[in-house]
């Protein structure tokens, strides 16, 4: 069998975190991602020892990867001083909890500078937060998942061609790796529905970071058309982008064995249509 990849789901996880593991193998996931805390707050939300060790025996029981997401508020680009030293500790904490539950990775948005004219110094700012955290990360910590965002209010990085500066900035540390995410791909300009489009950004994508680098990728179609800067998901084959890109994305080595989670619409039994969709899209023993 040629080698597929990891299809799941993101799921909620706030008050019922040891059972995402079965709701998410239930779907006919391989890979899950979820919530550690309010992913709209700045509260950190502290761990359960039991708990924590009740979600990581029952992943691997059910041979889940798992990727925990930072809070949307994150931006290390931001202008303001709270939000950064906010954006900073929240991040840190996300590293800290994604090991306890045995994650391997932690999904962040690329933030945004804000204010025209301020990206060299978001720029700056991203340098001296995330350094020192991938520096520090361990054999045994979740790498750090890059995940550039559609383009939407001075974002500092959404196109392939704003990542390559990106992880310049971060001289390219082994441990800042990165999460596509499709509806942010096409909303930033990439036209993924044009037969090809998908294998194109996914070959551009090697030629800038490097073949190692990609570690997940976020499967959304968008209500939006290509170059929209709106970042507005929606379930596989019914947005604009349409399915044969998703099958071109799931035919393309640089994903073989990695998770590709879905972030669309639509509750639990959506998610198990859009996997089984997937799922015939993928690689068979025949190709």
């Amino acid at each position: 069998m040629p080698a597929t990849a990891l299809l799941g789901t993101h799921l909620p996880a706030a008050g019922k975190l040891a059972t995402v593991p079965a709701r998410a193998a239930a779907l006919g996931a391989a890979s899950v991602q979820v919530f550690l805390g309010n992913p709209r707050g700045w509260a950190a939300t502290p761990g359960d020892r039991a708990t924590d060790a009740a979600f990581r025996d029952a992943a691997v029981e059910c041979e889940l990867t798992v990727l925990v997401h930072a809070a949307y508020l994150v931006n290390l680009g931001s202008p303001t001083p709270l939000t950064y030293e906010r954006s900073v500790t929240s991040l840190s904490y996300a590293l800290v909890r994604a090991r306890e539950v045995g994650a391997s990775g932690v999904v962040v948005h690329t933030g945004s500078c804000v204010a025209d004219g301020d990206h060299d110094r978001a720029m700056r700012q991203v340098r001296e937060a995330l350094l020192p955290l991938l520096d520090g990360l361990g054999d045994g910590s979740p790498d750090l998942l890059l995940e550039p965002t559609a383009g939407q209010g001075r974002s500092l990085c959404a196109g392939l061609d704003d990542l390559a500066g990106y992880l310049d900035a971060l001289d390219y540390h082994p441990r800042a790796r990165v999460c596509l995410d499709t509806c942010h791909l096409f909303a930033a300009g990439h036209d993924l529905a044009t037969p090809g489009g998908m294998t194109a950004m996914l070959d551009r994508f090697a030629e800038i970071a490097g073949v190692d680098r990609l570690a997940a990728v976020h499967a959304n179609d968008s209500v939006d058309r290509c170059g929209s800067f709106r970042d507005r998901h929606q379930r596989i084959g019914a947005g604009h982008i349409g399915t044969a890109a998703f099958g071109e994305l799931l035919h393309h080595k640089s994903v073989a064995g990695l998770p590709v989670v879905l972030e669309t619409p639509g509750g639990p039994p959506a998610y198990a249509e859009d996997l089984s969709l997937l799922e015939k899209l993928q690689p068979t023993s025949r190709e």
